[in-house]
């Protein structure tokens, strides 16, 4: 673990690390899966708002694509961290914390994706250490910029490595990135109540994340679960397709950027509530576990304009 006295850790080679270039390949098969994997058609299988995401009318070719399909560009990241030179940590106490999207096309159908990877930000929290790390995505073929992803790791048990009384911090980001929205004490603009299935963690993790603690119900044991729970991706993916459907009339080309932070687990079955307010083009959003009654996530999504169903 990199401690205070620790004298080999240093922030600024982890900063400075320079990731491998990676591909992901996709199909359209890929696209429809992730959809019903965050809850597509999974209430009404001819929504019209939500068909597109996996069926077109030759039954083949060109299905719309969710922006936050963008995240699993990155699936192969976490294995790679531990290639960072002094950065040691146990990889069963990473927690994913928060998520920033940014789209600057519509995402294809199919195709051949190009990351590169770089470390956006390194917090020294003491018992923690908190590691961004911005992927940016390119069609292979076109060269064209894509999307961008920024995650923010907590690396438990890692922290303590300052030199001095000033804990370290370091960020490359935008502040209008990184500072989360108060969620607002008036009345939601939109509200949006979805459950869960019992098997959506299940369903979820073909789209390529098979970490057992969505799974295994031993595993979850141990990781302190009464049994495994789901993805946080695949709960920012419903509160995603809520604000398309209630916000942006449908049109998922109008999401700009995405920015969400995971405050508590779920588990597969529970219902989520979708809270919205709108602050000019922004759209602060909080979801809550209804059977619980806990915020299991926050954040803002940014429209490119207004829907004209507003």
């Amino acid at each position: 673990m990199a401690t205070s006295g620790n004298s080999q850790f240093n922030p600024e080679v982890v900063i400075s690390h320079k990731f491998p270039e990676s591909l992901y390949t996709y199909t359209e098969r890929d696209a429809a899966l992730y959809a019903l994997g965050v809850g597509a058609c999974a209430k009404d299988a001819i929504d019209d708002k939500e068909l597109k995401y996996v069926y077109h009318q030759d039954g083949q070719e060109f299905i719309q694509v969710l922006p936050t399909f963008s995240t699993l560009f990155s699936h192969g990241l976490t294995s790679e961290l531990g290639q960072i030179p002094d950065l040691q940590f146990d990889p069963r106490l990473l927690l994913h914390g928060q998520q920033y999207i940014e789209i600057y096309k519509p995402l294809p159908s199919h195709g051949c994706i190009l990351n590169k990877a770089s470390i956006s930000g390194l917090h020294d929290k003491g018992k923690a250490t908190v590691l961004e790390v911005e992927i940016v995505s390119y069609e292979k073929e076109s060269g064209d910029a894509l999307c961008m992803n920024r995650l923010a790791i907590y690396l438990r048990g890692a922290g303590g490595f300052s030199k001095s009384s000033q804990p370290y911090s370091y960020s490359s980001n935008p502040n209008n990135q990184s500072a989360f929205p108060k969620i607002p004490k008036s009345q939601p603009f939109a509200v949006f109540e979805e459950c869960t299935h019992a098997s959506q963690a299940l369903l979820y993790r073909l789209s390529g994340d098979y970490n057992p603690l969505h799974s295994d119900p031993l595993f979850a044991e141990v990781a302190g679960f009464s049994r495994p729970i789901l993805h946080g991706l695949c709960t920012l993916g419903f509160a995603v397709r809520a604000i398309i459907k209630c916000i942006a009339g449908g049109d998922q080309n109008m999401i700009k950027s995405i920015s969400g932070r995971f405050l508590l687990h779920v588990y597969p079955g529970e219902t989520l509530i979708t809270e919205m307010w709108l602050a000019g083009l922004r759209v602060i959003y909080q979801v809550k576990v209804k059977e619980r009654n806990r915020a299991v996530l926050s954040g803002f999504v940014d429209l490119d304009r207004f829907s004209s169903s507003l």
